[in-house]
């Protein structure tokens, strides 16, 4: 059994866009407060907490984890169809992505539903990922129509 199966914590860093696609797998379907998502401009951090899916504990199992992603060297964080006065408002996340701009740099993308978007500015791709709980199960599992 794999230790993904056996629900050992995600620790995931990306320094590129690869990496960043892996972390963006681990995050789909996951779903956060816009109160949990805080941006510390004098640190040039970006910190989402969310309940991610565990999709890596396979077909059937229905799990959700807290996790924590932190974005560093950001330079400005941008929002789109996300109410900030709204702090227990949930969101799901779709993806995260990365456009390229002068390199390293770039901007950070994070697609939600709902058509919300939150957009950081970076000098280069740094991010972390961590699982911070012990999972707990869920009925729910996320579903997506084009499957």
């Amino acid at each position: 059994m794999s230790r993904a199966a056996r629900g050992a914590p995600l620790r995931l860093l990306a320094e590129d866009v690869d990496d960043l696609a892996v972390i963006s797998a681990a995050l789909q379907d996951a779903v956060a407060r816009i109160g949990d998502i805080r941006f510390e401009a004098s640190a040039r951090r970006l910190t989402l907490g969310c309940n991610r899916f565990r999709w890596e504990a396979g077909e059937g199992a229905g799990e959700r984890i807290r996790t924590g992603l932190q974005l560093a060297s950001v330079l400005g964080v941008q929002s789109r169809g996300l109410r900030r006065e709204a702090r227990d408002a949930v969101v799901s996340l779709l993806g995260v992505t990365f456009e390229p701009g002068e390199a390293p740099g770039g901007v950070i993308v994070m697609t939600f539903s709902g058509n919300g978007e939150l957009r950081a500015q970076v000098e280069c791709i740094d991010a972390a990922l961590a699982d911070v709980s012990p999972s707990w199960p869920t009925p729910r599992r996320p579903f997506h129509p084009d499957e």
